[in-house]
């Protein structure tokens, strides 16, 4: 029988990427907040940074040399316009990319917004043993990412990541 690992903790940080949110305005990473406290998930840390790849890889690889941290959220930043770098700044690092999240959350998307879900560049993947999600900053992407996507399937991704 495949693991389910349904008993791991989860400490999660988020990170809102964005040139113009602050924590009054973040509606995105509010309701992330939210949606892990509801789940009874830990939020060790929650940062909003300039889309900068720089400061945005400056605090993935923070989070992710501590112990505790083993889920990482990041939100905003995943689109096409000349400012939109997570993607490009975050990819790169990942050990292995899970590509199946980002398919299935355009098609998750394809339903609500139709043909322009294809603009997303949602994706998630694992780096130094650390859950990876990278999605877009609206508030609807966000709960439909962490409500179908995310915490669903966090504590499987984590145990995995740990599992020998």
């Amino acid at each position: 029988m495949h693991p389910t690992h349904q008993e791991v903790a989860i400490h999660a940080a988020i990170l809102t990427v964005s040139d113009t949110r602050t924590k009054d305005t973040d509606t995105g990473g509010q309701l992330i907040h939210t949606l892990l406290q509801d789940a009874k998930f830990e939020v060790a840390d929650y940062v909003i940074e300039r889309d900068e790849p720089i400061q945005i890889l400056e605090h993935v690889r923070q989070w992710s040399a501590q112990e505790q941290i083993n889920t990482i959220i990041i939100t905003g930043g995943t689109g096409f316009s000349q400012r939109d770098q997570t993607y490009d700044a975050i990819t790169p690092l990942f050990e292995k990319e899970m590509i199946g999240f980002g398919e299935l959350f355009r098609s998750l998307s394809y339903d609500e917004i139709g043909p322009k879900a294809m603009f997303s560049r949602a994706t998630a993947g694992c780096f130094k043993q650390t859950a990876i999600y990278v999605i877009p900053g609206s508030k609807n992407a966000v709960n439909l990412a962490m409500q179908k996507l995310i915490l669903p399937t966090v504590q499987h991704f984590v145990g995995e990541l740990h599992r020998i």
